[in-house]
């Protein structure tokens, strides 16, 4: 199958400065913002300029380079220390996604191996390393379609959550990933997404960027999708996912788990697509996950709630767990696996 190309980029590296599309602006604003410290690159993490796992992890990655070149006129030990204190910034960003901390890990490790190096060396290869997981990112983006999109049928409908696709990594996407490489490889698909509140993820990215792409994709309320699969139109569940712990116990966008209770009592297959990188070796179970919790206002000031604010309490999770039973299977750069087959077919090296 020829490459799958998409009319937007979602971030671009050139020499001096990281480029990003403002994901808060869309779908009414097509922007890109210029970065040239990792410090503004931080608060893009945050506030969601740039957000999905592994776009944040190649983003974090630039982030390093951009922290390199600001000491870059340090002596050797002061350099590697203040850039260890710029990673740990960095990996404080945000809190669920696993790619963040695995990519300044990833570029730590390969720079702190080579005490002997120069300062100019070092940078070339905390750059080099970034480039390395932002092509890398394509890659795993590739494979986990065309390992996807065996599962999807000619004339299925395909549910999805929250926005897994370009706008959340370096390539075509993990669950949209799955998604495109169906429909451009000539299967008729129809592809659902809800709106994933209070952000509208859903509704502003995902559908955007299916439409743009020329997709068929029907938008609906958050609160519509057990109704959808009760008429029968949705064969297949594809979601992405910000932390697989070591057992298949999954971290999505809020939201993922109600979907999932639903597919199961309905017998739909609930799939989650991710690269190797967001699975967590470390993290046992969803229990152990990071959850983070975002600001009230998100909710209150998008239904105007002036009037009683402060006097409501609000719950605003992230995240959920999907637990690993709900899971059909995962959906990786190395196949279809099942959580069983997780400790073997994805967190066990590839042979060199």
């Amino acid at each position: 199958m020829t490459e799958i190309e998409l009319p937007f980029r979602t971030l671009e590296w050139k020499a001096d400065r990281l480029t990003l599309i403002d994901q808060r602006a869309l779908p009414s604003k097509v922007n890109y913002i210029d970065y040239y410290n990792y410090r503004d690159i931080i608060v893009a993490i945050k506030n969601l300029t740039v957000r999905g796992a592994p776009a944040i992890g190649a983003a974090a990655g630039f982030a390093m380079v951009l922290a390199s070149i600001e000491f870059a006129k340090e002596t050797s030990n002061d350099y590697l220390g203040m850039l260890r204190k710029a990673a740990d910034e960095i990996i404080s960003a945000r809190p669920t996604a696993v790619n963040l901390r695995w990519a300044v890990e990833r570029i730590w490790k390969a720079v702190s191996s080579h005490n002997n190096s120069s300062v100019s060396e070092k940078h070339k290869l905390i750059e080099d390393e970034a480039i390395a997981i932002e092509q890398e990112d394509k890659e795993l983006c590739r494979k986990i379609g065309e390992y996807g999109a065996k599962l999807i049928d000619d004339g299925d409908g395909v549910l999805t959550h929250c926005n897994a696709g370009a706008l959340a990594t370096a390539g075509i996407g993990t669950a949209l990933g799955v998604i495109y490489t169906a429909a451009f490889g000539g299967k008729d698909i129809k592809i659902y997404s809800g709106e994933t509140r209070p952000i509208d993820q859903g509704r502003r990215l995902t559908t955007w960027e299916l439409a743009a792409s020329g997709l068929d994709v029907t938008l609906l309320c958050d609160n519509m999708i057990g109704s959808l699969m009760r008429s029968g139109k949705v064969q297949e569940i594809v979601v992405g996912a910000d932390r697989v712990a070591a057992n298949g116990d999954t971290a999505n966008k809020i939201g993922t788990f109600n979907i999932a209770l639903i597919a199961d009592y309905f017998d739909i297959p609930f799939y989650v697509a991710a690269p190797y990188s967001t699975f967590d070796p470390e993290t046992p179970t969803g229990e152990d996950v990071p959850i983070e919790f975002r600001s009230p206002e998100e909710i209150i000031d998008i239904e105007d709630y002036a009037a009683i604010k402060g006097s409501i309490h609000v719950y605003n999770a992230a995240f959920d767990i999907t637990p690993h039973e709900l899971i059909a299977g995962y959906i990786t750069d190395r196949g279809v696996v099942k959580a069983s087959e997780i400790e073997q077919a994805v967190l066990t090296p590839l042979p060199d």
